[in-house]
């Protein structure tokens, strides 16, 4: 047997020989292969383990016997018998080196392990994230050779994981004494290194080996929601996924609304501030509750949102944001104590990390999506709308990337909707219009069945029907222009006009009963005119934003649409194009990326190298500044018929047929605008 057996380490390939008695993580570190260990080698963690390989292996070149590795030792059988090995499965700081051997390290071992970041996608985020684990062992006081414990501790950092420049707060100090003492001198640190620093500082810290695991909150702060992602640092899985409306509501339904707000009312951004970290404060404990842990464990957390959430999340006022040339405090991404945020639910020395904004209306959600959608890297050329109260939308490819921001309002998301709610169980997300009867039929949440199907009314007792959602919303006003209750302009037409007693008389217009719950103590659930109103409004905003990157951008069509936003997995593309929300394109190269900036920020929080790719990236974007582009004014009237007043649709055409009616006023296109194309109904 030879005194340096060769070990070949998979899937990275690497290899090197190493003296008969070298433990597997030894050799592992040396190679800078991906083995991860918080213990350091004492084992009590873990988290090195490795599954050795035996017989021929001619692709390296090397046969393994059966005595490759040293025998199976009293820890990994304690192990073993307390917490359990897989089978084949050995301890890498255990194991030594006896011969040649081949060592797999699965996923979950490895350090920078990949974690698949959705359904819809093959990438997957790479682990790295800014807080982490350690354990050491820290040398007893010795009145001979005088220091202070925090002293001894940094030295057991720098000696035993090669950790230098580490600083704490007060609160770590106040408890660092009895957790040294009561842990025997063994402890479990949490280290957090922020974006581009090169020291460390501890968080917390715990006796012994810490074993409950430290978590962060990946929060996406919409204009009209908060939704957030529970993710374990160690492994980036998201244990719980939890919502809430934006208090900021009550103080404007849009970003200038609020700005306004501040500008009136001395004190008024403090307010808004304080309602929306008391928000986030109720948000973290209720997720956390859910998660089924301590929120002392969260120890860091990344935001993601529009300039004027972006703003008031910090404390500063954003007039400025609301008249040219819309200058931001900051653009850059910034890393501070959650505490200076007044985020009292997580751990008291909890981190905080912004991703960067783009530009004045443009700002850490779109960079997020940026993140998430990686359009700077794609062939194609694509368009992603980040569909929500203020549309985010990117252009581009590998050669440009533009960028801009729409005020679409919270139409989209079931405000100012006279039958809409936010998307919860009893609210209509689905729905399908019969063009001959004009009869609706429409799905709820929570109950999988149409409401003409046997036993729906059984089926939704528990939540009955109580509102209609943004995808609802959609849906219901694209199949009333299919269904021809709706003209291209926008009207909806009478009784006698539509030839159904749903469309009933409201004042001057008409309004569309879908359901009526009233005998039962429900709602009358209808589309009224000022709800058709609403939606153009805001799909004209949404298209007249894409319409005005890809003029800069020189092109008439796109290779692929993403909508991505709240409820961007919801928008059913044929409906999304039949209103007129986005350009002209091939029903089956429009996707759904769900929440794109929600993953962003829970690729920022798994990914110090992420955040620093997002940095340079958002550099490189070009912002075209909707509001004083002539152009966008044109595009936005010509949206504002169903699908449009002069764009021809011609993919849409071989798809639909819309209905050549008219109900009264003139449309945009001089009376039967988008209806005068033949379309069949597909």
């Amino acid at each position: 047997m030879s005194d340096t057996p060769l070990v070949i380490f998979t899937p990275s390939g690497k290899r090197g020989r190493f003296p008969v008695g070298t433990p597997i993580l030894t050799a592992a570190r040396k190679l800078g292969v991906d083995l991860d260990s918080v213990c350091g080698g004492r084992g009590i963690c873990s988290k090195c383990q490795v599954s050795p390989s035996y017989g021929d292996f001619p692709k390296h070149g090397v046969t393994v016997s059966e005595g490759a590795l040293s025998e199976w030792n009293a820890v990994e059988a304690r192990y073993d018998r307390v917490r359990g090995l897989k089978k084949g499965r050995r301890l890498g700081c255990q194991a030594t080196v006896q011969g040649d051997i081949v060592i797999d390290v699965p996923a979950e071992s490895q350090v920078h392990r990949q974690v698949v970041r959705k359904a819809a996608s093959d990438r997957a985020i790479v682990m790295d994230p800014a807080t982490r684990l350690v354990f050491v062992e820290v040398e007893e006081p010795d009145m001979h050779e005088p220091s202070g414990d925090f002293e001894r501790l940094c030295k057991a950092l720098k000696d035993q994981w090669q950790i230098e420049n580490v600083r704490a707060g007060l609160p770590l100090m106040r408890k660092l004494q009895p957790v040294l003492r009561k842990g025997k001198w063994q402890v479990t640190v949490a280290l957090h290194q922020a974006q581009g620093a090169d020291g460390f500082r501890i968080l917390d810290i715990w006796p012994g080996l810490h074993e409950g695991g430290i978590y962060g909150l990946a929060i996406d702060l919409g204009s009209t929601t908060i939704a957030a992602h529970l993710c374990d640092l160690s492994d980036g899985r998201v244990l719980a996924s939890s919502g809430l409306m934006n208090p900021q509501i009550r103080f404007g339904e849009d970003l200038m609304s609020r700005v306004s707000y501040a500008m009136m009312n001395p004190g008024g951004d403090v307010e808004m501030t304080n309602a929306v970290r008391e928000a986030i404060n109720t948000l973290a404990g209720e997720i956390a509750a859910e998660g089924g842990i301590e929120p002392t464990l969260i120890m860091e957390t990344v935001f993601v949102c529009n300039p004027v959430m972006h703003h008031l999340l910090l404390g500063i006022d954003p007039v400025e944001l609301g008249q040219a040339p819309f200058a931001l405090a900051t653009s850059s991404s910034l890393t501070l104590p959650a505490r200076d945020l007044d985020l009292t639910a997580l751990n008291t020395e909890a981190q905080v990390y912004v991703l960067p904004c783009i530009a004045g209306h443009v700002g850490a959600d779109a960079a997020a999506v940026a993140l998430s959608e990686e359009p700077n890297k794609s062939e194609d050329l694509i368009l992603v709308v980040d569909v929500g109260t203020n549309a985010e939308i990117l252009l581009g490819n590998k050669h440009k990337v533009l960028a801009c921001s729409s005020p679409t309002g919270p139409a989209f998301e079931g405000a100012q909707i006279s039958s809409g709610q936010r998307a919860a169980p009893g609210a209509i997300e689905r729905l399908e219009i019969d063009p001959v009867t004009k009869e609706p039929r429409f799905r709820i949440i929570g109950c999988d069945l149409w409401s003409d199907d046997p036993g729906f009314a059984e089926a939704s007792a528990a939540t009955g029907v109580t509102g209609i959602c943004g995808s609802g919303i959609i849906e219901a006003v694209a199949e009333m222009r299919l269904a021809g209750i709706l003209d291209a302009s926008g009207l909806i037409g009478s009784a006698e006009q539509v030839g159904t007693p749903r469309c009933e008389a409201e004042g001057r217009t008409h309004v569309y009963l879908i359901h009526d719950g009233s005998a039962e103590g429900g709602p009358r659930i209808t589309v009224t005119q000022g709800d058709i109103r609403a939606i153009q409004l805001a799909k004209s905003a949404l298209y007249a934003g894409a319409k005005l990157l890809m003029d800069e951008m020189g092109v008439e069509t796109v290779d692929r649409v993403t909508l991505a936003g709240a409820f961007g997995a919801h928008i059913s593309p044929k409906h999304a194009m039949v209103l007129g929300m986005i350009p002209d394109a091939p029903l089956d190269k429009v996707t759904s990326a769900g929440n794109a900036a929600g993953h962003g920020a829970r690729i920022a929080l798994c990914s110090r190298e992420a955040r620093g790719r997002i940095e340079t990236v958002v550099r490189q974007i070009h912002k075209i500044e909707t509001a004083v582009e002539p152009k966008f004014q044109e595009h936005f009237v010509n949206a504002s018929a169903i699908p449009n007043a002069v764009e021809p649709f011609p993919i849409l055409n071989s798809v639909v047929d819309l209905p050549k009616v008219h109900f009264g006023a003139a449309g945009p296109d001089g009376g039967e605008g988008g209806g005068r194309r033949r379309r069949r109904r597909g």
